[in-house]
């Protein structure tokens, strides 16, 4: 017989459901500056209260790199569904990022992200991380438009990104959001 693994020794509430697409995490506590298909800023404060800090690392409370790396990646894909009035779900589809230190409970991280692409297929952004004046991480994130003909049959919400929680951030975006100008 295979190893067993223990009952998790924390426990979850989901909200409205506990269905896998309806679970959402969300990485970013506000935006603080968002231009129209141009860039977007946005906080987390790390709270020692957070549950992974627990476990990463007793003693040594560092937030996960996949949890930064995510908070960017919310940060531009919110950036990236704006800028097309979120006509389609935006899935990450790809993150090349470079690690320059660690972030640690009681830091504030501010994330950054400028559009550098954006067609029909998808989307790229540059995306940083800071504490302060420090580089946490540096990363370019490749975004995929998905339209609903491009689902898997029996999917219950077409629309499974810019919805639940998530519409919390997007309301954010747009008290902050400063209309790009128009092109000459």
């Amino acid at each position: 017989m295979g190893p067993r693994f223990a009952p998790a020794h924390r426990s979850f509430f989901l909200h409205r459901s506990t269905k896998a697409l309806n679970m959402r995490w969300t990485w970013i506590d506000r935006f603080v500056t968002f231009e129209s298909g141009k860039s977007a800023t946005a906080v987390k404060n790390l709270s020692l209260a957070e549950d992974h800090f627990a476990d990463h690392f007793p003693g040594f409370p560092v937030m996960p790199a996949p949890l930064i790396l995510e908070g960017l990646a919310q940060t531009g894909g919110i950036l990236v569904g704006e800028a097309r009035q979120y006509r389609e779900n935006v899935v990450l589809a790809k993150i090349t990022a470079k690690f320059h230190s660690e972030a640690m409970a009681g830091e504030q991280l501010t994330y950054t992200t400028t559009l550098l692409d954006l067609n029909d297929t998808g989307a790229r952004v540059s995306a940083t991380a800071h504490s302060g004046d420090s580089l946490i991480v540096e990363a370019e994130i490749m975004f995929a438009h998905a339209n609903p003909s491009q689902l898997p049959p029996g999917l219950p919400d077409t629309k499974f990104v810019f919805n639940g929680e998530l519409t919390h951030l997007l309301r954010m975006a747009a008290a902050v959001s400063k209309p790009s100008a128009p092109s000459t």
